[in-house]
């Protein structure tokens, strides 16, 4: 073949480098096209159809630069608006400003989720250019209600306000503001016509999660946060007139803060144990009271408010809401007197009930589920005292020591807001139910209420110590996780302090005349001695078999009741009765004859009661652990609380001393309600049978002081 032929081989350029295949190498090389398939369709359809017009094909890459050359424009937009704010032209800052101003009617946004992302995306390149001037913008953005709108907005909305933070940390108070108001109730009745997708409705639940994860991604970017939340979140607590669905929806959203920011776990607990309070102390009346009285609609109809889609609850709670406050304001101007006349008492009374169960059961709740979660994950039981970083496992110990921690903190709450409160009946139950989780809690709950009574610091008042006493009584009794030795080293450390107590009257060192924790303390042996007696006696020896042998720390009772102090005379005669029937049934002691003397005998002058003064009626020391009778609450107390019931002296033991006092009319001066309670009777009806076994006055009553009687103390705190 001629090599010059342009056939030959030699006009086939060969590759620069590596071998290629022989089988290759002559194998002439096929273009691919597009057009062999256009071509093959082109002849298959006729050239003057109209659905084969040609158009210009929409890429990828087309739409990124329309979106691009949109977000340009908008940025431009921003960057004039912002820098002619600054030269005192203000017209397009205000129109953009308008942008984010949801409508005054619906409070829904004016324009599209989307159009509100890209002016964010614009936005965020102009952070660090805000002045003081353009805070109307921000504010408008942070009022935006994004919390109702689609989940992408939502996320973008999340990111910006993060950038915003960082760039601004001046607006984080108003931003935390806005989130606060958002946990409450009615911020999510303001935002029923802000949605403006409305194809998916929007339960609480989804609106709560949505600002809690904002605040949590707030609180990544800013360590120092919890401190200007903490002020905020007490501003929107709901008012205690306000309706339960309110109190319910905000604390389950305090709770949760707690779970991802410890450092606020000791002020959250401690606002809603100040509120509970608040409500515990206006329910000064026995629930059997309340039976014949009307329900209201929470306890007809219960609902989880945070499964409730957004506007349609009905708009009867706002009206509620308007007419609880106003009643607030009015009854706080008014006598107690006029209020408990109003036919409203008793509803007022049966909402405070339901509002203090749901609040109480909400706590219980967050309690129990650390303690599971505990129970699960750690089958073992370690040491509860709290430990450092560095020494403690994080897989075994730390959910012990969130245990430890959080009764340190509870502990902490009591000491500073709930021994202080007087008539408080229900919120003290924290505490009882704590304490039973592990037996080191109750032993520091015991030493923390010895402290205070007995050996009371300088800043403990005689009301505080005569309270933790009554405390250290009622708790004492109550309790069924404290075990006989505990009971019977309470009883030793009371009469311990009661000896030394007489031994100062009688050399006359006493520091004054003012006896109250010393009554106080008389109170707690009676009524400790009423429940756990039993377990107050030794072991009898072969030769004393059938004898009831005392421990000998109690033999100081006998010398306190023939004191001139006259304990018998100035503490509640509910609890001096009972404890002389028991004390006479058991051979431990007789005091009818004082009571039979006491009844011709005034107040001695060491109870703080004036010269010639008819004084009071009884010690109205707190017991403040009386029947539980909180219906959803009470669950997680019937499994720890000793019953009157469980105690009492069998009828076999108590046929014998009933000859004895039959005749004795102070104990006519209860009468059993329906339920099992106790209500004092009017003197009309003194004199009346009572044919009710020993001991039957604590079954199922509350010896608390009542509302219907003057709550003092018979003794001088002066």
């Amino acid at each position: 073949m001629d090599p010059h032929s342009r056939l030959s081989q030699f006009n086939q350029r060969t590759p620069k480098t590596g071998p290629f295949s022989p089988s290759v190498r002559f194998e002439p090389t096929q273009k691919v096209t597009l057009d062999k398939y256009t071509k093959a369709y082109s002849s298959s359809m006729p050239s003057d159809s109209p659905l084969f017009t040609s158009r210009p094909i929409a890429t990828n890459s087309r739409v990124k630069q329309d979106e691009q050359f949109k977000k340009d424009m908008f940025l431009a937009y921003v960057n004039k608006a912002i820098r002619e704010k600054l030269n005192g032209h203000s017209k397009d800052f205000d129109d953009l400003v308008d942008q984010f101003s949801p409508n005054k009617s619906t409070l829904a946004p004016t324009v599209s989720s989307l159009q509100l992302r890209i002016w964010l995306s614009a936005l965020s390149h102009v952070l660090s250019r805000l002045e003081r001037r353009h805070a109307p913008l921000v504010e408008a953005i942070v009022r935006l209600p994004w919390s109702t709108m689609d989940a992408v907005f939502v996320k973008s909305y999340i990111v910006f306000i993060g950038m915003l933070i960082s760039a601004r940390p001046e607006y984080l108070s108003l931003v935390l503001n806005r989130i606060a108001m958002g946990f409450t109730y009615q911020s999510g009745l303001l935002a029923v016509t802000s949605n403006l997708e409305g194809s998916t409705p929007l339960t609480r639940r989804v609106i709560y999660d949505r600002q809690h994860t904002l605040l949590e991604h707030l609180l990544n970017l800013v360590p120092t946060l919890p401190s200007s939340l903490a002020p905020l979140l007490v501003r929107n607590f709901p008012h205690k007139r306000q309706p339960q669905a309110a109190h319910v929806a905000y604390i389950r959203n305090l709770l949760r803060i707690t779970e991802y920011c410890g450092e606020l776990s000791e002020r959250v607990l401690g606002l809603i144990v100040d509120r509970a309070l608040m409500v515990d102390v206006e329910i000064q009346v026995e629930l059997e009271e309340l039976e014949d009285a009307e329900p209201t609609d929470g306890e007809l109809f219960e609902f989880d408010p945070f499964d409730t889609i957004i506007g349609q609850e009905g708009n009867s709670s706002d009206d509620e809401d308007v007419d609880d406050s106003l009643s607030d304001l009015s009854s706080d101007a008014s006598s107690d007197s006029d209020a408990e006349d109003t036919p409203m008492d008793t509803r007022h009374v049966h909402d405070m009930v339901s509002k203090l169960d749901a609040i109480l059961k909400l706590v219980f709740d967050h309690f129990n589920k650390l303690h599971s979660s505990i129970l699960t994950v750690v089958p073992s039981s370690p040491s509860i005292h709290p430990t450092t970083t560095h020494d403690r496992d994080p897989q075994s110990h730390e959910p012990h020591t969130l245990l430890a921690i959080q009764f340190h903190t509870l502990l902490a709450i009591f000491d500073r807001s709930i021994l202080r409160t007087f008539k408080s009946r229900y919120t003290q139950f924290l505490l009882f139910w704590y304490a039973s989780l592990h037996p080191e809690f109750s032993d520091l709950f015991l030493g923390l209420l010895v402290d205070k009574a007995l050996f009371g610091s300088a800043s403990a008042s005689s009301v505080e110590r005569a309270a933790a006493s009554s405390y250290i009584g009622s708790f004492v009794s109550r309790a069924q996780f404290i075990d006989r030795e505990g009971a019977r080293r309470a009883v030793k450390v009371l009469c311990a302090f009661l000896g030394a107590h007489l031994d100062a009257v009688e050399a006359g060192n006493a520091a004054s005349n003012n006896h109250s924790v010393f009554y106080a303390v008389v109170q707690s042996v009676f009524l400790v001695f009423c429940f756990r007696w039993r377990d107050l006696q030794e072991e009898p020896d072969e030769q004393e078999v059938g004898r009831k042998i005392w421990i000998s720390e109690l033999g100081v009772v006998q010398r306190v009741i023939t004191s001139d102090l006259n304990p018998l005379k100035v503490c509640s005669q509910n609890v001096v009765h009972q404890f002389a029937r028991i004390a006479q049934a058991t051979d431990f002691t007789y005091c009818f004859s004082i009571l039979e003397a006491n009844k011709r005998t005034p107040y001695p002058v060491f109870a703080g009661v004036a010269p010639g003064s008819a004084g009071p009626e009884d010690l109205h020391t707190f017991f403040p652990f009386d029947p539980f009778k909180l219906p959803r609450s009470g669950e997680y107390i019937q499994g720890v609380y000793r019953e009157w019931a469980a105690v009492a002296i069998d009828d076999e033991e108590e046929e014998d001393e009933d000859d004895l006092i039959e005749e004795d009319s102070t104990f006519n001066e209860w009468e059993h309600g329906q339920g099992g309670s106790c209500i004092p009777i009017t003197a009309s009806k003194r004199g009346e049978s009572d044919d009710d076994g020993l001991g039957a006055s604590f079954g199922g009553m509350s010896i608390s002081p009542a509302r219907t009687r003057t709550v003092a103390m018979a003794i001088s705190v002066s």
